[in-house]
């Protein structure tokens, strides 16, 4: 059996820039600290330099990089991650002090997702926005680029060269554009075929590690991957959902977001992304016991902004409720009155299941009207339209005569216009 592989000992460097703004910075590089070990590095050192705007060289000042550098030294120190976007003549300054490799928060986040991507359209997906990424990055960085080495950072593409050939680069990033659109045109097929059908579509979204996959199986009765990881759920996972009188729908788990998510990997998951653009409802699952919740909800919205997704019908799940003071628990109620409140991982399963599928129903509008329907028992289309009604409604009889068939049902309000052509009075 092989060894895991040894952790890299990293360094973490933020910038507050202004006194007032220290506890955010502070915050900031906690969660760099937890991106730094979902990549498979442990931290050894922390450094915040307040100014009033970043150096143009190096980013924290000359001062403070000798600093930093004394500090790697003296913690054998493998790899320097910053917690902001370093522009190239930024990285190759900071790089040549401090004789570590050097890498920002992009780059990290970057790395996660290689690390976690399974599916090949995951993988295409990142390997796009890591090209993306790299690519006006390349004049110059022949030092930097050979100094990775192995460990965060070279996933993905990893050691390519990719410095050699700017055009290769190009076209591969061509390429890969192609499969990905190819992708996404199949995806508008699956959708207009599940539009036909009337299937409605939920998509979880949140921050990451807010417990979207905990409530999607609780919600599909299914066994996605959990943890207490970041980005465990890349690739999007779908799965039906049967209500009690027989309807369905279809229940969507997403990547989860974070602040600052890069621009590069907002554009190459866009292809994934548009599903929840293309939701009939989107659940908002919100970690309630974080002391950052706020900032996660705005990080989340501006991301279904950038994704299309800001006017679909949105309900809050405010999450982990088992984990706050039940004062806190009352006032977030009564601030969020429309919200729904839960624990998915300590909650009463079969009640708590039941309660919000209520609330999904009652949102996506499945509210019904009964009718009745006639059809021609030998027609093909009124029988695609028969197997429809049993699909989404609940039948009430079903009566077979003389080559007609009538059914009385109650029909959901979405899908009444479909079958009314068919014969409803």
């Amino acid at each position: 059996m092989p060894s895991p592989p040894l952790r890299e000992r990293a360094a973490l460097v933020g910038l507050a820039l202004r006194r007032s703004t220290r506890p955010d910075a502070d915050q900031s590089l906690e969660e760099l600290a937890g991106l730094a070990d979902a990549a498979g590095a442990d931290v050894v050192l922390r450094m915040i330099q307040e100014r009033p705007t970043p150096d143009a060289s190096t980013f924290i000042g000359r001062g403070k990089l000798d600093e930093l550098a004394a500090d790697c030294a003296r913690f054998a120190v493998d790899v320097v991650i910053f917690d902001n976007e370093l522009s190239p003549a930024q990285l190759r300054q900071i790089e040549e002090r401090v004789d570590r490799k050097v890498i920002d928060r992009t780059q990290l986040i970057l790395d996660i997702f290689a690390r976690r991507a399974r599916t090949r359209e995951g993988k295409w997906q990142v390997e796009l926005a890591q090209l993306k990424y790299m690519l006006p990055r390349l004049v110059g960085a022949s030092t930097a680029l050979s100094r990775l080495g192995g460990g965060i950072g070279t996933r993905g593409p990893g050691e390519t060269k990719l410095e050699t050939d700017r055009r290769r680069i190009r076209q591969k990033i061509h390429v890969i554009s192609e499969e990905i659109d190819s992708i996404r045109q199949r995806r508008q097929h699956s959708r207009a075929r599940r539009q036909k059908a009337s299937v409605p579509l939920v998509a979880l979204v949140g921050y990451t590690n807010a417990g979207k996959s905990t409530l999607f199986n609780l919600l599909t009765k299914g066994s996605a991957d959990v943890s207490n990881a970041l980005f465990v759920t890349l690739d999007p996972l779908v799965r039906q959902v049967s209500l009690p009188d027989r309807r369905q729908l279809l229940m969507s788990d997403t990547v989860g977001f974070i602040d600052r998510l890069p621009h590069t990997l907002v554009a190459a998951f866009r292809a994934t992304l548009e599903q929840v653009a293309e939701a009939d409802l989107v659940l908002h699952v919100i970690d309630s016991a974080s002391p950052e919740r706020d900032r996660h909800v705005d990080a989340v919205r501006r991301v279904l902004g950038e994704v299309g997704a800001a006017n679909v019908a949105t309900l809050d799940v405010f999450n982990k409720c088992d984990l706050i003071e039940p004062a806190e628990a009352e006032r977030l109620q009564q601030v969020h009155p429309d919200a729904l409140f839960i624990s998915a991982l300590k909650g009463k399963l079969t009640k708590g299941r039941q309660r919000m599928i209520d609330v999904i129903v009652e949102k996506l509008e499945l509210d019904t009207r009964r009718v009745t329907l006639e059809f021609d028992s030998e027609s093909a289309e009124d029988r695609e339209t028969i197997a429809r009604v049993y699909r989404h409604a609940r039948v009430l009889s079903h009566v077979t005569e003389g080559g007609r068939v009538a059914i009385e049902a109650d029909v959901p309000r979405r899908v009444l216009d479909r079958v009314k052509a068919a014969g409803a009075r």
